[in-house]
C-alpha cells in the first residue's frame, strides 16, 4: 500500500513538473517572440503573442493560460514594447478574458472540437478587444494619463481595432496547428 502511495505521488510531482515546464517553455516562447518581432509590427506581435496565449490554454489547460496572460505584458513592459506601464493590468486583464473563454468555450463536449475551438476564438477575441478598448481607450488614457490629443489618439488606435485583428489572427494559427502540436506532445 505504500508503495501505491509513493507512485502516486511521483505521478503527481511529474505533471506538477510538466505542467511547470510547459507554462515556463511558453513563457520564454512569448518573451522571446514580443523581443524578436517588436521592431516589425503590432500585426505581427500581437498575433504571435494570441498565437501562444491561445496554445498554452489549449496545451497546457487554463491555469497555464491565465500565468502566460499575466505575464506577458508585464515581459512587453519590461522589455519597452508596452507604451506605458499603466496599461499593463488591463492587457493582463484582457489576456486572462481571452484565456479564460477560450478554455472554457473551446471545451464544450456536445459540438465538433473545431467548432467549438472556432466558437472560442470568434469570443475570445472579441472580448480582449472590448477589455482592452473600454479599459485603455476611455479609462486609461483619458483618466489616468491625461495625455495629449495627438498621443492620446495615437495610443488608443493601438487599442482599438487591431488588438481585435491580432486576436482573430492568433487563434486562427492557434487553431491550424493544434493538430500537429497534439501529434507532438502526444
Amino acid at each position: 500500500m505504500s508503495e501505491k502511495v509513493v507512485n502516486d505521488n511521483r505521478g503527481g510531482a511529474r505533471a506538477k513538473v510538466l505542467w511547470i515546464t510547459r507554462t515556463a517553455l511558453l513563457i520564454a516562447l512569448l518573451v522571446t517572440w514580443q523581443a524578436v518581432t517588436a521592431p516589425l509590427s503590432q500585426f505581427v506581435t500581437g498575433s504571435g503573442v494570441n498565437l501562444i496565449l491561445a496554445v498554452a490554454v489549449m496545451t497546457c489547460g487554463l491555469f497555464s493560460g491565465i500565468a502566460v496572460s499575466a505575464v506577458s505584458p508585464v515581459m512587453a513592459a519590461t522589455l519597452g514594447i508596452a507604451p506605458n506601464w499603466v496599461f499593463v493590468p488591463f492587457i493582463a486583464v484582457s489576456n486572462i478574458v481571452f484565456v479564460i473563454l477560450w478554455y472554457f468555450i473551446g471545451n464544450i463536449d456536445k459540438i465538433n472540437k473545431y467548432v467549438a475551438y472556432v466558437m472560442a476564438m470568434v469570443a475570445a477575441a472579441g472580448a480582449k478587444f472590448l477589455v482592452l478598448y473600454i479599459g485603455v481607450a476611455r479609462i486609461a488614457i483619458p483618466m489616468i494619463l491625461n495625455a495629449p490629443e495627438p498621443q492620446a489618439s495615437r495610443m488608443a488606435g493601438m487599442f482599438s481595432f487591431p488588438q481585435l485583428v491580432t486576436a482573430l489572427i492568433g487563434g486562427a494559427l492557434a487553431i491550424a496547428i493544434f493538430p500537429t502540436l497534439r501529434k507532438a506532445i502526444k
